[in-house]
């Protein structure tokens, strides 16, 4: 931790192997969340470059009591993407990347469910909630309105899902704990 702050210090002063440091641990993650919003891996690559352009033009602006430096660095990276997405279909998404329904194109078909079997426990409120945000990349304002729910309960309703996950996640390691301990 103490080396992210020294770190994100040099970042915030400008120096470039600092910059060259934060793009060699935080580009991968990145990148793949554009790529997972935008769907066009050429649009990714260029939405990656801008984001470290703004990370690196915007460092001092970087509050470490607000939050983790991660984080900050998703926002502008999925902020800088959909407002990309917006400009050029006017749109935030042209197709259903539901989950939850099954699509009929020929695109290799993402089973969330099965990568993270938690969802499958939430209630449908909590699950949509998260769809909406996390899979569709809609802002909670958009999400809210889509849900026709109030800006305030569609909030709780993503924190109180997350929760449920984190909850769920913790029990699951519990037992695979357990299973390995039996084993020995």
């Amino acid at each position: 931790m103490k080396d992210d702050l020294e770190l994100i210090k040099r970042l915030q002063n400008q120096d470039t192997k600092a910059l060259s440091k934060v793009y060699d641990l935080y580009s991968g993650a990145l990148y793949g969340v554009i790529l997972r919003m935008c769907k066009n891996e050429p649009l990714a690559q260029e939405l990656l470059q801008e984001t470290f352009m703004k990370i690196w033009q915007k460092a001092t602006t970087y509050n470490s009591d607000k939050g983790k430096f991660f984080t900050w660095s998703y926002r502008i990276a999925r902020n800088i993407t959909l407002n990309s997405l917006r400009k050029k279909e006017n749109l935030i998404q042209n197709e259903d990347l539901s989950v939850y329904k099954d699509r009929s194109s020929s695109e290799e078909k993402i089973d969330t469910k099965g990568i993270v079997g938690s969802l499958q426990k939430l209630e449908p409120h909590h699950q949509k909630a998260l769809e909406l945000v996390y899979f569709n990349g809609l802002t909670h304002r958009e999400a809210h309105e889509e849900m026709d729910v109030p800006l305030g309960t569609f909030k709780s309703y993503i924190k109180q899902a997350l929760k449920k996950l984190r909850e769920s996640y913790k029990e699951e390691l519990v037992i695979v704990w357990i299973i390995i301990e039996m084993m020995r």
